[in-house]
């Protein structure tokens, strides 16, 4: 069993899972893109993929700075959010009501992602680990920013579509 006994130990468990998290994503997000329809959508998806894999390499630049070492595990959380994705790609018929359910597992993630950021960059404040909180928060940044366009995507019409398909 892990042992997190101290901050130092919560720091690097807690890294390891957002980096296991943030690869699991790589994969997922392609596939979520491909299946909306809604242009603004998929274009928000493809470019935080980009982002993303920016972000890995933010915690790879991390780890090598600080001279840490992750754990190899896997983000169960995640993995739960990416599950529930693909029910709602073979559950829902491609279209708006499709794309309305995947800015919502989207933004599921993003809620994730700033949550763990957000405590990652306390926790290596704490430590004293000044670089390391500065390339978090920029991380905990472009999360927010990433849920914010997804909220003004449903807000500009695709939750909108949705609800006129439905009817």
């Amino acid at each position: 069993m892990a042992t997190r006994k101290t901050v130092d130990d919560l720091f690097i468990h807690e890294l390891s899972d957002i980096y296991s998290a943030e690869k699991q994503i790589t994969k997922a997000l392609p596939r979520l893109a491909r299946a909306s329809t809604n242009p603004k959508l998929a274009d928000a998806l493809n470019s935080h993929l980009e982002e993303t894999q920016g972000q890995i390499q933010r915690i790879d630049q991390l780890v090598e700075q600080a001279g840490l070492r992750l754990k190899r595990m896997k983000c169960v959380a995640m993995e739960g959010l990416v599950e529930e994705s693909k029910e709602l790609l073979e559950e829902i018929e491609k279209g708006e009501v499709l794309d309305a359910a995947l800015i919502g597992a989207c933004q599921k993630v993003e809620h994730y992602e700033i949550a763990s950021y957000g405590t990652l960059v306390a926790m290596a404040t704490h430590l004293g680990m000044t670089e390391a909180a500065t390339l978090l928060a920029a991380t905990l940044a472009e999360e927010k920013a990433a849920d914010v366009k997804l909220t003004a995507i449903a807000e500009q019409g695709g939750n909108q579509a949705a609800t006129i398909a439905k009817k």
